[in-house]
């Protein structure tokens, strides 16, 4: 359900692997994908995948499971979408960005297992019916009923999956990491390994760190791993990368910048911490997004 980039590409892995697949997306990406199949282009690799498409949420009927992978914008709206057509036992994972769309979508299903899952993965739509992978692909869910069998079939399917007590953490992990990088990629319309050789922008990026770093502990989060140096290797194992929200903004569309550096400064304000660095980041790209909006 929301097929792009990261929808696209594990959608792809599942349907090489075998198993039924129906994406869920935008006219024009599911048009393509009727006609010619999925183009599902890797390092080593560069195939069409027929996969079935539809624009309509009434094709996830039936589904087991559900891989629920729109913008955190569009969490309520297409869990409604979804509501009258999921069969009683399909699992829902929340494959988003940000840290609370696992709590929003149960709220939007009551009834439905969710399960928030972490997405480690550089992919972008290079055209229409057209996904591009560009490093990565592992995931990380929380524990539900019927997680192990889901971890171990995504896991065949070449998504290597983990299944961990400490999502939250790992959901903040992430969410640090967009937020470092993500706004910057935007602003300056770079890839991160061009973004990093600015004068003072690892100096900005470990500002932003360190502000997500005390909203995080101030709420209680274990934030998994070592920050600053995972913020480090992104630069250096993904340089031709672009940021999500700068792929946005090169299209004219909105972002998920509320989710990101928005979601730190609203937290920072609630728990009494101060977060500048987010604060400059996420008003520039809003005002971005609206000149673009006009």
């Amino acid at each position: 359900m929301g097929a792009g980039a990261v929808g696209c590409y594990y959608g792809a892995l599942l349907a090489r692997a075998g198993h039924e697949v129906v994406l869920i997306g935008r006219p024009a990406h599911v048009q393509a994908v009727q006609r010619e199949g999925l183009r599902l282009q890797k390092q080593a690799l560069d195939e069409r995948v027929r996969v079935a498409a539809s624009t309509e949420a009434a094709a996830a009927s039936g589904a087991s499971l559900v891989l629920f992978c729109v913008k955190s914008t569009d969490t309520e709206s297409a869990a409604a979408q979804l509501r009258p057509h999921l069969a009683p036992g399909a699992l829902l994972l929340s494959m988003q960005n940000g840290v609370d769309n696992a709590e929003r979508l149960r709220a939007a299903l009551p009834g439905h297992a969710v399960a928030a899952t972490v997405v480690y993965v550089a992919t972008e739509m290079a055209g229409p019916g057209h996904v591009r992978h560009h490093g990565r692909g592992e995931l990380v869910m929380e524990p539900c009923a019927g997680a192990e069998a889901v971890a171990r079939l995504l896991t065949a399917a070449g998504a290597p999956t983990e299944i961990s007590g400490n999502v939250r953490g790992a959901l903040w992990a992430k969410l640090i990491l967009n937020c470092a990088y993500n706004a910057l990629s935007a602003i300056t319309q770079l890839p991160y390994g061009r973004l990093v050789q600015g004068p003072d922008v690892t100096d900005v990026m470990g500002d932003v760190v360190a502000e997500c770093l005390a909203v995080a502990q101030a709420d209680g989060v274990q934030v998994v791993g070592d920050v600053p140096a995972a913020v480090r290797r992104i630069a250096e194992t993904m340089p031709a990368q672009t940021s999500s929200t700068a792929q946005d903004l090169a299209r004219g569309k909105r972002s998920e910048i509320d989710h990101l550096n928005g979601y730190v400064l609203r937290r920072g304000q609630a728990l009494g911490i101060a977060t500048p660095a987010n604060r400059v980041l996420h008003a520039l790209v809003r005002l971005l997004e609206d000149k673009a909006a006009g």
